[in-house]
């Protein structure tokens, strides 16, 4: 079973959000068409996770135009977010320590759209919401690579108890749950040895390769990845954004972007 649908085009042009302390990120461009792996790269503080949030129509930009999947952006954030996802996003896409693997899996998916058909058949209790939460629970587990059998106790594993690698593909099992056609992931390279950060981005890289488009900040991004910096000197940012320089200690912090996410309206 094909856990996406046909990934989105994403097109940017000058784009910026400007937070309570300044500009998190801004004079951004991209150019990817579906089924492009977005490696989006830039020191601490440089509005990486921003700029995820955007993309997703989580965070209103500021300025710029943009559009995912033909959408335009900030005016169809409602409808960008329902066709995308998010994974491993600090402050707004946490996994909890103290929940299973299996209690995770079973919560995104009784979030899901209904069942077409009859209105019984969408009760959780129905023998057909039950056979389509079960393939599609699998179905993200099979593409985020994320094997119960290899877990300490398998399904009733705790968050607390994965490791750092495992507890990555869970999420993006999660983000992948209901077939978006963009996923972005944060941090794909947090507090990884060098043999899992790129296990990580091939991960990424294969789930492109079936149609999705992944946006994803981190280091060691393959070679063919889109390469898009939120960080650039003050000049290059001025001159992009036709205004003067930005100062460094304007940067959007997590504690703001978590903020903003909240006041953009709920995923």
């Amino acid at each position: 079973m094909n856990t996406t649908r046909q990934g989105a085009a994403v097109h940017a042009g000058g784009i910026g959000v400007e937070g309570p302390r300044g500009w998190a990120f801004r004079a951004v461009d991209i150019a990817a068409e579906p089924g492009t792996l977005i490696a989006v790269q830039g020191p601490s503080g440089s509005g990486r996770t921003c700029l995820l949030l955007a993309l997703t129509g989580r965070m209103r930009i500021t300025e710029g135009e943009a559009t995912v999947a033909g959408l335009a952006l900030p005016k169809r954030m409602g409808s960008v977010r329902s066709r995308t996802a998010l994974a491993h996003v600090p402050g707004v896409a946490d996994l909890e320590p103290a929940l299973t693997v299996g209690e995770h899996l079973k919560e995104r998916a009784l979030l899901g759209p209904r069942i077409q058909g009859s209105p019984l058949a969408s009760l959780p209790w129905g023998k057909r919401h039950k056979e389509a939460t079960r393939a599609r629970v699998d179905a993200a587990l099979a593409a985020a690579r994320l094997d119960p059998e290899n877990l300490p106790k398998g399904l009733r594993t705790t968050v607390r108890d994965l490791e750092r690698i495992e507890a990555l593909r869970l999420s993006v099992a999660l983000g992948l749950m209901h077939g978006p056609q963009l996923l972005a992931v944060d941090d794909v390279d947090l507090k990884l040895a060098d043999a899992e950060r790129t296990e990580a981005w091939q991960l990424l890289r294969d789930l492109t390769r079936e149609g999705l488009t992944v946006v994803a900040a981190g280091d060691g991004a393959p070679e063919d990845a889109l390469i898009v910096r939120t960080a650039r000197t003050d000049t290059e940012a001025a001159e992009a954004a036709g205004s003067t320089p930005v100062q460094d200690d304007t940067h959007t912090t997590e504690e703001e972007a978590a903020d903003a996410f909240a006041e953009a309206g709920r995923a």
